[in-house]
């Protein structure tokens, strides 16, 4: 049996980790992220590859720090045919990709060169791209950057967030990842190198990122809110003075004089809100601070209470 050692964190990776076991590779060892407190009750919680690891019995390490840390030796010894990362999160040490008797791959969620890095879905639907996709990459030093071994494309609907694109891709990558290994273990399989001129980038999301601004369009406001949900969830430091969580709104078909923030319109059930460029927008779901998601009908029935149109309820300051 081929022999694996297998790095990643989220349900993506763990889709990818269960595809593996299931087409009967041999994995020697599992390396996730550590536990976290999760939730408001602070619960310390396993990553999703963990639990798969766990439910296989497969061994698990969960270094802080991969390059720094004691367990790095132990996984180099094992010397596996494989090593195959999905969603890690830590760069790998050259001593430890080097020492893949076969090859070190990563699924990368993406269509490479375009959003190399750690957010590339949310990138993607920030920016409005009507399809993704996952690339099979050999693992090099630089991130992202190594030679392409397979590639397949996934659309983003008009509905799809990152949480949707995410549970989609895990099913591609892992299909496509299992399809291409038997040619990598053969030697069989052509790699083509990265475009560098065509390179783009999606860093982790940063806390500041999640603040919606007044200066995005009605259209902009959706792809960032469906780009951070179902988390971290997008906010206004300020809708009735308060930071509110936006989950869900629709861009309309149709125009506004009122300026960015102002209520164009307004009844028991419904709750229209200018942006930039003239454009409006209607908001579904709403989360005040301190309080449960809730349908706009709720919020108008409770906070919302007594707003007009004409009101300004949401500022920057």
């Amino acid at each position: 049996m081929v022999s694996v050692i297998f790095m990643g964190t989220p349900e993506f990776a763990a889709t990818i980790l269960e595809g593996i076991i299931a087409t009967d590779y041999d994995v020697k060892a599992v390396v996730t992220q550590p536990d976290r407190y999760t939730g408001r009750k602070r619960i310390l919680t396993a990553s999703p590859v963990k639990q798969v690891a766990v439910n296989h019995g497969i061994p698990v390490y969960q270094p802080q720090k991969l390059g720094k840390s004691t367990e790095l030796a132990q996984l180099i010894e094992i010397k596996p045919d494989l090593i195959i990362t999905a969603a890690f999160g830590q760069f790998l040490p050259m001593s430890l990709i080097n020492s893949a008797k076969i090859a070190a791959v990563n699924v990368h969620g993406s269509l490479l060169p375009k959003y190399r890095g750690g957010a590339p879905v949310q990138y993607a639907i920030m920016n409005g791209e009507d399809k993704t996709g996952v690339t099979l990459i050999y693992m090099i030093k630089k991130m992202d950057a190594g030679d392409m071994l397979a590639q397949a494309e996934l659309p983003i609907l008009p509905d799809d967030d990152n949480g949707t694109i995410f549970t989609k891709m895990s099913l591609l990558g892992r299909d496509v990842l299992i399809k291409t290994l038997p040619k990598i273990i053969s030697g069989e399989v052509t790699a083509v190198k990265q475009d560098e001129e065509a390179a783009t980038f999606a860093p982790v999301i940063s806390a500041e990122q999640e603040k919606l601004s007044l200066d995005l369009t009605a259209q902009q406001l959706d792809y960032m809110i469906r780009a951070l949900r179902p988390q971290p969830g997008p906010y206004f430091e300020k809708l009735l003075n308060k930071r509110t969580k936006l989950w869900d709104i629709r861009p309309l078909d149709e125009k506004t004089e009122y300026e960015p923030g102002v209520v164009v319109f307004v009844d028991k059930k419904q709750l229209k809100v200018a942006a930039a460029q003239g454009s409006v927008y209607e908001i579904k779901e709403i989360q005040p601070a301190g309080k449960p998601k809730m349908t706009i009908n709720n919020f108008l029935n409770g906070q919302g209470q007594g707003i007009k149109a004409g009101q300004r309820i949401i500022t920057d300051e």
